[in-house]
């Protein structure tokens, strides 16, 4: 197993360990933020595979290495190399990370995810599908996806369309990050934990149930600033087309609103369109594979189309953070257009 640039000399970029009866499986990239890539998704798989089956586990733990965050989410810079070249080693991973989405959501044995620090896109796709799922202090969680031009994938819209009210409207729009109360007030989070607790937590896995552990370690759950505003998001980001939204927050007298405004605004109208109508759709899908399905339909498009590798250029290529979204505007965005990204892929589904 060859470790690469970011991962730490001499080390393997998923590290798998057990302490007690706990199978302990840490993201091992620190100088990338634990970043996600092909072979960290298949160590996971096969290993997660293994010990389903392996009475002498009883639990899984996931963390991450390094003390910035759990995951940062998949490789975007290979990502972008694959746009725009035609590659397909982006959709191949792609299929295996939401195959291991829907193994971690459907895992026989606890499953329980560390998300202290940093933890986006992909990065939520491992750990917000967990049984247990456990932030702290230092937790930010986020789906920027829509700051690329893309959408909330690896089960995001799922889980975004059962956030109470518009609360996952919101969060998918503005592409915000969320602290441990508004991930527990969202539903991506189960459980407050000191991060200083970790270690002890990780000791108590091995020895008792997971939740005997997290009853003796787990605090209570710290406010949340997206409750409080409950009223005004849910009153703007109720619509069904991005125009309404739009024009709700501009009208809107709640001082947030002209944030999220803002927000909304920078965003590429295409991903906007596509991901509203992906998390509508999702709430009324019979479980998460089915999402999944639709963001892999809708993710290899953006994938061969402008906006998705226009906003990796602006953001992470050339950094001059101007990208130029074709169509420019939400008006401008054709309804077919967005049909379009829903379409069955064939053979390729």
């Amino acid at each position: 197993m060859n470790a690469d640039a970011c991962t730490l000399p001499d080390q393997p970029p998923v590290l798998i360990d057990r302490r007690g009866h706990a199978g302990v499986i840490t993201l091992n990239r620190p100088r990338a933020l634990n970043a996600l890539t092909h072979e960290m998704v298949a160590i996971m798989s096969r290993t997660l595979a293994e010990w389903a089956g392996d009475p002498t586990i009883s639990t899984v733990v996931l963390a991450g290495s390094g003390d910035r965050g759990l995951c940062a989410g998949g490789d975007i810079v290979a990502i972008y190399e694959d746009a725009r070249t035609g590659g397909t080693g982006t959709e191949d991973f792609w299929r295996d990370e939401y195959d291991l989405n829907a193994l971690i959501a459907e895992y026989p044995k606890p499953y329980v995810a560390f998300m202290d620090g940093i933890v986006l896109g992909g990065g939520v796709g491992v750990s917000a599908h967990a049984s247990h799922r456990v932030v702290t202090e230092r937790t930010r969680i986020g789906m920027p996806e829509t700051g690329i031009g893309f959408v909330p994938d690896v089960g995001g819209t799922w889980l975004l369309s059962h956030a109470p009210g518009e609360l996952g409207t919101y969060v998918a729009l503005t592409a915000g990050h969320l602290d441990a109360g508004d991930a527990l007030e969202t539903g991506l989070a189960d459980h407050f934990v000191h991060s200083g607790d970790l270690d002890a937590l990780l000791d108590l896995l091995g020895a008792v149930s997971a939740d005997e552990a997290l009853r003796e370690v787990a605090r209570a759950r710290p406010p949340s600033a997206l409750a409080d505003q409950r009223d005004w998001i849910d009153e703007c980001f109720g619509h069904e087309d991005v125009a309404g939204i739009v024009q709700a927050l501009s009208t809107s007298g709640a001082p947030a609103a002209a944030v999220a405004l803002e927000a909304v605004s920078s965003k590429s109208p295409t991903a906007l369109a596509v991901t509203l109508r992906a998390l509508r759709t999702a709430r009324s899908m019979s479980g998460l594979t089915q999402a999944l399905d639709q963001e892999y339909r809708i993710a290899v498009r953006m994938l061969r189309g402008h906006d998705f590798p226009e906003g990796i250029r602006a953001q992470v290529i050339d950094k001059d953070r101007t990208p130029h979204w074709k169509p420019a505007t939400v008006d401008d965005v054709d309804p077919e257009d967005v049909d379009a990204y829903f379409a069955p892929l064939g053979a390729h589904d």
